[in-house]
């Protein structure tokens, strides 16, 4: 046992020293890399996914929107717990308090896993029930029981595998938790056509591959993570202690706040965009998607600087912090600025890929273009909002994490269509990426202020 130990800590020190003495930028540069390309395969197999599903009905792609319900709350758990704990690891880590790191690491795990069997066992007793509640037509129905039985069975797995590749992330080995996200998703791609076409299981097939594939990278992630953490994962060090869940649920509360204003946000667009026709709700949803891609990539580099910020933070080196925030502000800005010149050109093309009516294509083709103007601004958004989570101010990440999607977007996309009509819904996500901007400036002044 001491020479596991002794292992142990050396490897804690070694990522200590990387983590509090090499360059900034290309530290954070390292670690982002997995973390991008993780962001970007989970969208490209969401997307596919979808498409494999599209193949079979309407009924079949209403019921993917019907689950997708249910999949954002498991989500949305294992970020809770994942960015909770890891959060407050990444900053024990920084100070070298490693016991209290690998009990956060324990205590995020559990509380991921015994969450995703609570929803597991309340869906599969309630799924009926569930699936007309969260908007199901008799005909839609079936399709979405059949899709979510296997998911529900697979819940547990779902929930450890989003936590644990934050757990993973936030010790500065990003690049095994994408080994386990991108390894599951690429089986997806298998999967999915031989169970849904070849096997000729449907719709059924579609959700019993995306629940293997979830319990694959869940296998790879707990497996990576007993064998290559900083902190070994072992549920030995999950003991009752309230201010330690105390802890997660505070550095959790800002990533659980995004994902449920973002799911309130789609919501609202819908309601908004209703009146205008199906086209106006499948213009808005074409474009949500691209930016959901676009921002992926913003994302994953905020990712890269977490624990980068955690570390430095907790070791008292606020310098680096500052330097590592202001690197990453630059280079997300100088990325969006990329971004946006080429959706602003291909704007047309890629709302055509997903539909070519041409009804769609305005109201996609319009809000493009709008959103492209303000995009530039999320970089300093995201990246404030990140900093302040990992910083360990609850407060101030959970309200700037609810301005973008939530404040801001709720009221302005059902006020401005009264005004504006079809271009009031088309404006409301930039209108509100702006005011965003604008109230986060100050809290970002303050905060690098104090760090001197």
């Amino acid at each position: 046992m001491v020479q596991i130990h002794g292992i142990r800590r050396a490897s804690a020190d070694a990522k200590y020293r990387q983590m509090t003495g090499q360059p900034v930028k290309p530290l954070i540069l390292k670690l982002c890399l997995p973390a991008v390309i993780s962001n970007l395969v989970t969208t490209a197999y969401n997307l596919t996914d979808t498409f494999f599903i599209g193949q079979l009905g309407t009924a079949q792609s209403g019921a993917i929107g019907i689950a997708f319900s249910i999949m954002t709350v498991m989500q949305a758990l294992g970020f809770f717990f994942g960015n909770g704990a890891g959060n407050s690891m990444s900053r024990e880590l920084g100070k070298q308090n490693n016991d209290r790191a690998s009990r956060l690491l324990a205590a995020g795990f559990a509380g991921a896993v015994i969450s995703g069997l609570v929803i597991a066992a309340i869906g599969l007793l309630t799924l009926r029930t569930l699936v007309v509640m969260l908007g199901s037509t008799s005909t839609i129905a079936p399709y979405a029981v059949q899709y979510l039985t296997p998911l529900l069975v697979a819940a547990p797995c779902v929930c450890g595998s989003f936590a644990l590749n934050g757990l993973l992330r936030y010790q500065g080995q990003s690049a095994f938790g994408m080994i386990g996200l991108v390894s599951g998703a690429l089986l997806n791609f298998l999967l999915a056509p031989l169970f849904i076409f070849v096997a000729g299981l449907g719709i059924f097939g579609a959700g019993l591959a995306t629940a293997i594939c979830q319990t694959v990278s869940f296998t790879i992630l707990t497996t990576m993570s007993r064998k290559f953490g900083v902190m070994k994962l072992s549920l030995r060090n999950c003991r009752p202690d309230v201010l330690l869940m105390r802890e997660v649920a505070g550095g959790g509360l800002p990533s659980l706040i995004r994902q449920g204003a973002g799911s309130i946000s789609v919501t609202c667009v819908n309601i908004a965009a209703n009146p205008f026709g199906d086209a106006a709700i499948a213009g808005m949803a074409i474009v949500m998607r691209i930016m959901l891609g676009a921002n992926s990539v913003i994302v994953g580099l905020g990712q890269g600087f977490q624990p980068v910020c955690g570390y430095n933070y907790g070791a008292g080196l606020f310098a680096r912090v500052k330097e590592g925030y202001w690197f990453c502000v630059r280079l997300a800005t100088c990325v969006l600025v990329a971004l946006a010149v080429l959706l602003w050109i291909f704007a047309l093309q890629l709302v055509e890929i997903f539909r070519s009516d041409p009804a769609v294509v305005a109201v996609g083709v319009a809000a493009l273009h709008i959103q492209c103007c303000t995009v530039i601004l999320n970089g300093f958004n995201m990246m404030g909002n990140m900093m302040t989570q990992t910083m360990g101010r609850t407060g101030i990440a959970s309200f700037l994490a609810l301005c973008r999607q939530g404040l801001f977007l709720a009221p302005i996309v059902l006020i401005l269509p009264m005004m504006f009509g079809v271009l009031g819904v088309e404006m409301a996500q930039s209108v509100s990426d702006v005011l965003t901007f604008l109230v986060t400036i100050p809290f970002m002044r303050r905060i690098l202020h104090e760090l001197r």
